[in-house]
Formats: C-alpha cells, structure tokens, sequence
C-alpha cells in the first residue's frame, strides 16, 4: 500500500515542479530576444575553454572581491550580475551545465562565468599591484592566465562563444529544453523523486504520532 501511495506523490511533486520551472521561462527561450537590452555594462564573453578555467577559480575569485576594502558602481553591478545569473543557472549543480553545449543551462553559465572574469579584470584595474590584496590579485590573474595557455583555452569555441553579455538582461536557461537533455531531466528526475520520498516520510512520520496511545 505505501508503494502505491508513494508512486502518485513522487510523480506530483515532478509534474509540480517541471510547471513550476516553465512558468518562469520568458515568452522566447532564445538568450538574443530576452537580451535587446543593453543599457547595463557590457561583458565580453569567455570561449568555452576560458569558461572551464574561469569555473574552477570563481571561489578564490569571489573571496578576494569580499575583501576589497572599496568598491565602485561597475564592481558591485558585475559582482550583482554574476550572482543572479549564478542563482538562474541553477548554482551550476545541473551536470553539464559548464561543459555540454547542448545542456540548457550552457548559455547561462557562460554569462556568469564571464561576469566573474569581468568582475576579476575590475578588480585589477581598481587596486594598486603593490597593495598586499592587489598583489594577491595580481598573482590570480597570473595563475589563471597560465593555465589558459597551458589548456589552450582560447581555442576551445562553441556557440556562445561570439556574443557578450550585459548587466541589463539576466540569461535565463532554456527550461523547455529540459526534457530532451538526459542529463538536466535525469537530474530534475532525481530532485522530484527525492522531493516525493520526503512528502512520504513527513507523511507516515504524521501518521505515526496521531496512531501513537
């Protein structure tokens, strides 16, 4: 009996939150329409091999940004932007976010990877390279800079590769897409099948206490 009372939640709680997911998707998918507008700060977008390298050092990144003892309007509008599209992507938890073109979520990672070298390049030009933290900042850009050409980064294009990104038009991931893409439905697969056995749990768990003497 609890099977056949688990399976229906389990597929609920799916069906809720693939609805939930698409009610958020903008009337065209395409990052082109939902971005016309370009009033914000222009980002220079990363190719696909700079977008791996830049992933693996957005922490030590951002940790260095918390520290700057003052910051401008550009800064804290990239550090803002970066943020959200990190927050729209899913926190980069979807697998192939960062490395598969055709994830759903590939379009949005690479805006908020090149916000974060563009936040990076900022940070450079606001402080002085002989200050302790520009020092540190200096060596960052070095280091990441090296392991560009070690991996030959430059030369690793795919299709967001050409376009840039602005501060005013956030990048949404092409959620009607989910389906088609193993990965992102076998993930959102998961999360509902995990939201559905929590459903369960708190359910027996109610019906334990009101059976209890």
């Amino acid at each position: 009996m609890p099977r056949r009372i688990g399976l229906p939640i389990r597929a609920a709680a799916f069906s809720c939150l693939i609805a939930a997911l698409l009610a958020a998707q903008p009337a065209s998918p395409h990052r082109r329409a939902a971005n016309a507008d370009d009033s914000g700060i222009a980002i220079p977008a990363l190719t696909h091999g700079q977008m791996a390298v830049i992933a693996d050092h957005r922490a030590e990144i951002l940790a260095l940004a918390a520290r700057l003892p003052r910051t401008d309007e550009r800064f804290r509008r990239l550090l803002n932007f970066g943020k959200l599209q990190h927050t729209y992507c899913l926190w980069g938890l979807v697998p192939g976010s960062l490395r598969d073109e055709a994830s759903p979520f590939n379009e949005c990672s690479h805006a908020y990877l090149s916000a974060t070298q563009a936040l990076l390049v900022a940070m450079r030009n606001m402080n002085d390279p002989r200050s302790p933290l520009g020092g540190e900042i200096e060596a960052l850009v070095s280091r990441i800079d090296a392991e560009m050409v070690r991996k030959g980064a430059s030369f690793v294009l795919c299709q967001y590769s050409a376009d840039g990104f602005n501060t005013a038009s956030l990048v949404r991931p092409d959620l009607a897409a989910v389906p088609f893409h193993a990965p992102s439905a076998f993930s959102f697969a998961a999360l509902a099948l995990a939201m559905g056995a929590g459903v369960v749990g708190l359910a027996r768990g109610r019906t334990s206490r009101q059976a209890a003497p």
